[in-house]
């Protein structure tokens, strides 16, 4: 079945990491006016008040990012005055003026990170600083102000320091941290804002997935949408990335299918799953065992996740690990050959998921992921897991002091 598709250009990721920073991003640097940074040492806390802190939920009944905290961070930034004095207070709701620019304009780029509790009460983070590092290539993007990472990150471990108790005890369980940066100006010009707010969010959460970590979901590859293209947002924590993404999620889950699955130009390239990266574990006509995620090109989010099991997969060197285009062709003829061993996404929120189904052109593709005595998804997942939650020492998980 052949399907007119739009011609798409792709670049290569050397192509990109040359051209986006040296065009693009250097330009977002004139957003630095003003007082260059916020600092830690300035940092005030408000406490809430002991008998207006809410209840801690069960964690079994908790659904991602529907509980909130009782604290919240927050600090605003204008072009002329630079960043006000970071505070921790009492989570609140904001006055925003209906001309704000997020509003209409979505200047909004955000974070996702979790703490989690080791069994001796530690709360850690898991590799934060590479949370912040994007955070600010984002903001960058988006015209809003730039900052110090290190700086947010000190802001960001006394918040979790404060909310503690709040990390459920639940294996699977942990504390999302979301910080998050608007354009906040009422102005409806298209231009950045003058004004902005930086704020983190933190949330309660179990597995992302009703079905849990360890069940596979599915997916719908529709061709005729596109999440992300060459020189566009696609490796940006961009809010606008997202709006656009529920329209066909709802056509997946109309199908009794669970994600997305996004291709891209007209050899179907495949790109992301959802809310998370993916890879696929093959097994190659000479025997070899190969470990395969699409490259970073400027349409994929670089995800903490991914390039940790790129790590390990690295650091273990039992089999091929490459970052190279793969496309539905190849995911379909490895399948037919029996070469298509498991298929699995990756991210902050999910963690690890297997996936056992695709649905492409009518025709579903079942992938055999969770079928193996010993997949290596599982294999990735208890590592990760055992290192987020302290069993495994190690340099990715950032105590809380």
């Amino acid at each position: 079945m052949e399907i007119s598709l739009p011609i798409i250009f792709r670049f290569s990721a050397t192509q990109c990491k040359r051209y986006i920073p040296a065009v693009c991003l250097s330009r977002c640097n004139a957003t630095t006016t003003g007082n260059g940074t916020f600092k830690f040492s300035d940092l005030q806390i408000e406490t809430i008040q002991p008998s207006k802190k809410a209840p801690k939920p069960d964690s079994k009944q908790i659904k991602f990012g529907s509980i909130y905290t009782d604290h919240m961070f927050e600090v605003d930034w204008t072009r002329t005055d630079g960043w006000g004095i970071p505070r921790i207070v009492p989570v609140h709701n904001f006055q925003l003026h209906p001309g704000s620019k997020v509003l209409h304009y979505a200047q909004a780029v955000f974070e996702g990170l979790k703490a989690f509790k080791y069994s001796n009460g530690t709360a850690a983070l898991f590799r934060p600083e590479k949370n912040m590092d994007r955070l600010l290539l984002s903001c960058k993007r988006a015209e809003l102000p730039l900052f110090a990472p290190d700086e947010l990150l000190k802001c960001l471990k006394k918040l979790v320091a404060i909310e503690k108790d709040w990390i459920p005890d639940a294996e699977g369980c942990s504390l999302y941290v979301r910080p998050t940066a608007i354009g906040i100006e009422q102005n409806l010009g298209v231009q950045a804002s003058n004004k902005a707010l930086l704020y983190i969010l933190t949330c309660p959460v179990g597995p992302y997935f009703t079905s849990g970590e360890e069940k596979p979901v599915s997916l719908l590859a529709d061709p005729l949408f596109v999440r992300a293209w060459p020189g566009g947002i696609g490796d940006r924590k961009m809010a606008s990335n997202y709006a656009p993404t529920l329209y066909v999620q709802r056509i997946a889950q109309e199908q009794g299918l669970q994600q997305v699955l996004w291709l891209m130009g007209k050899d179907f390239q495949i790109t992301e799953v959802g809310a998370m990266n993916v890879f696929f574990v093959l097994k190659q006509t000479n025997g070899e065992i190969e470990l395969v995620t699409p490259p970073l090109d400027g349409t994929i989010l670089p995800g903490i996740v991914r390039q940790s099991i790129l790590d390990l997969a690295r650091e273990w060197k039992e089999f091929v690990v490459s970052e190279r285009p793969i496309n539905m062709h190849e995911i379909i003829a490895a399948n037919k050959e029996g070469r298509l061993l498991e298929m699995f996404g990756s991210g902050t929120a999910v963690s690890v998921c297997p996936v056992s189904k695709v649905r492409f052109l009518n025709e579903d593709i079942n992938v055999p992921t969770t079928q193996h005595e010993s997949p290596l998804y599982r294999r990735f997942l208890k590592t990760l897991t055992d290192i987020q939650y302290g069993r495994i020492a190690s340099d990715w998980s950032v105590p809380i002091e």
